[in-house]
């Protein structure tokens, strides 16, 4: 289904892809990995609950947002990125370290690219957009599965569509860098492993207190497998409207 909120239009699109519409331009965050925009998903990771369906290829996207090297999928960007798309990246994504796909430098690619840093604000298509520190502490849940996201490999991103504040956080934990956020829309991860679980962005949420909160990047596999259901209902309890984008979830 399609979330609605302050007359945007929200789709979570399986991963860390999300479609963000407004009346002026459409933003995307994270897109592809894992089979979950070139309709093979199922294949590899058809034992576990997630958004997926056929291949997307719209190609309707004003703005691509990347994070970092675990999110980053060149063919994932061009089945969403328009051919006068802006794709800001974050610095230190790196296409020779990404495994499991093939993906061309985002230097390489047919758009305009803007590496950016931690407090970097970069103005494109009339959306703001403001990189923030992203990191999973080593002391977290999140840190325990092997993974490593420290400090300085990735990003979150703070963007502003037809007036209203987004945050995607990235790969993180709750950390006090996101601390003092204005923020209407909140897109956390609610994943166990990597980044921070359910319990942590319940309590993210109630510290940024958003409009509405809208989760992705969980049940793509079972490792990132999270009880949304649950998580609904505790940001829920704490007075925060929260709504779950799960067409296709088994």
């Amino acid at each position: 289904m399609t979330v609605r909120h302050d007359g945007l239009c929200v789709d979570w699109l399986g991963y860390a892809t999300a479609r963000i519409e407004g009346a002026d331009a459409v933003v995307y965050t994270d897109p592809g990995r894992y089979g979950t925009l070139d309709g093979t998903w199922a294949e590899g990771y058809g034992g576990a609950s997630h958004p997926h369906g056929d291949a997307y290829d719209a190609r309707d996207g004003d703005v691509v947002l990347v994070t970092h090297d675990h999110h980053y999928d060149s063919d994932g960007v061009r089945r969403v990125a328009s051919e006068d798309a802006t794709v800001v990246v974050y610095e230190a994504v790196d296409a020779s370290r990404i495994s499991g796909r093939e993906s061309v430098p985002p230097g390489e690619l047919p758009y305009d690219v803007r590496r950016v840093a931690y407090g970097d604000a970069v103005s494109v298509a009339g959306v703001d957009v403001e990189t923030v520190t992203a990191y999973v502490p080593e002391d977290s849940p999140g840190a325990r599965a092997g993974v490593k996201h420290p400090k300085g490999f990735g990003c979150g991103f703070r963007f502003v569509v037809d007036d209203t504040p987004c945050f995607w956080t990235g790969d993180s934990g709750v950390i006090k860098e996101q601390e003092g956020l204005d923020v209407s829309l909140l897109l956390p991860s609610i994943s166990q492993h990597f980044t921070m679980n359910r319990h942590g962005a319940a309590d993210l949420a109630e510290t940024l207190d958003p409009d509405l909160v809208v989760p992705i990047h969980y049940n793509t596999f079972e490792m990132l497998r999270a009880d949304s259901g649950a998580f609904a209902a505790d940001v829920a309890g704490r007075a925060i409207p929260v709504a779950l984008d799960e067409r296709g979830m088994r």
